[in-house]
């Protein structure tokens, strides 16, 4: 068995098969045997576990998947790496490939098909263009999620755990930590990948809340709040919203809004915690 977290056999693959990396696609493959298993271990993945993996390449961390997890279901975007992929997983019995773009695939579909509807785990080594619209698809689509174990550029991870007053924080913050609880589990240098990266990247586990931390009456306006605040960091929290064309509301409503949070009417939204935005949300819905 010809594992690929070492990087000769890597190589060899790629070299059999002509393999020309896609720029489009954002394709770094991991060749580090210590960060995958890092990376199965953060998953907590067992026999019990149906997991769905984004992005396995050539199948690197899919053969450690496959050796862990009752079921695996892969899903590749780039069509040149099914054959390879056919070739590389040939000795698992247990794992399904998946020609689809993740951010089209009808998962819940798939989870009631593969795990009977119960919680799945995700594991993906995203590529950086992309990691927001797939994490953020994943929680709103309401998939049954347990956990999502992903390898991300390192400030993206740190984005994602950062809380108000530091200059990561922001709209991703806010809404990774609405629906989950996230933990750097490792940080990974660019040389174990191929090919290298230009930037640092981090294991970061997201572990799905059972119900978020707030109390929220309209998810889609809380959110809208928060984009319209993190949209023009510079501005105030008002004239973040009065410049937002999905908020409509007229400067005094927003002021009095704020005002009733109590906070001082020219706090910036960067300042304001995940329970603030939840209770100026009900306000906002109450005074609409």
């Amino acid at each position: 068995m010809a594992y690929l977290g070492n990087p000769q056999n890597t190589i060899l693959v790629l070299q059999k098969y002509n393999f020309n990396f896609q720029k489009k696609f954002g394709q770094n493959f991991l060749i580090d045997t210590h960060v995958l298993d890092k990376i199965i271990s953060s998953a907590g993945i067992t026999k019990d576990d149906f997991v769905l993996e984004i992005g396995p390449g050539i199948g690197t961390m899919t053969q450690y998947l496959c050796e862990n997890a009752r079921e695996v279901a892969a899903v590749e975007i780039d069509r040149n790496l099914i054959p390879i992929l056919a070739d590389t997983l040939s000795e698992y019995d247990n794992v399904e490939v998946i020609n689809e773009d993740i951010l089209k695939l009808d998962i819940c579909a798939l989870a009631e098909r593969k795990n009977d509807g119960k919680p799945i785990k995700v594991v993906a080594n995203l590529p950086y263009y992309i990691t927001t619209p797939i994490i953020m698809g994943l929680f709103e689509s309401k998939v049954p999620i347990d956990s999502i174990t992903i390898m991300v550029q390192k400030e993206v991870a740190d984005r994602m755990q950062s809380g108000p007053g530091s200059k990561d924080y922001g709209a991703l913050s806010l809404a990774v930590q609405y629906y989950a609880k996230p933990e750097i589990v490792a940080n990974v240098p660019p040389n174990c990948f191929m090919p290298r990266p230009n930037v640092g990247s981090a294991v970061i586990r997201l572990t799905r809340h059972a119900n978020p931390p707030v109390e929220v009456q309209d998810e889609k306006l809380m959110f809208a709040l928060i984009r319209a605040s993190f949209n023009q960091r510079r501005k105030t929290l008002a004239n973040g919203l009065n410049n937002s064309p999905e908020i409509h509301l007229s400067k005094e409503q927003i002021q009095e809004s704020i005002l009733a949070l109590g906070v001082p009417v020219n706090i910036r939204g960067e300042a304001l915690t995940l329970e603030q935005f939840a209770q100026l949300s009900n306000i906002v819905k109450e005074s609409i």
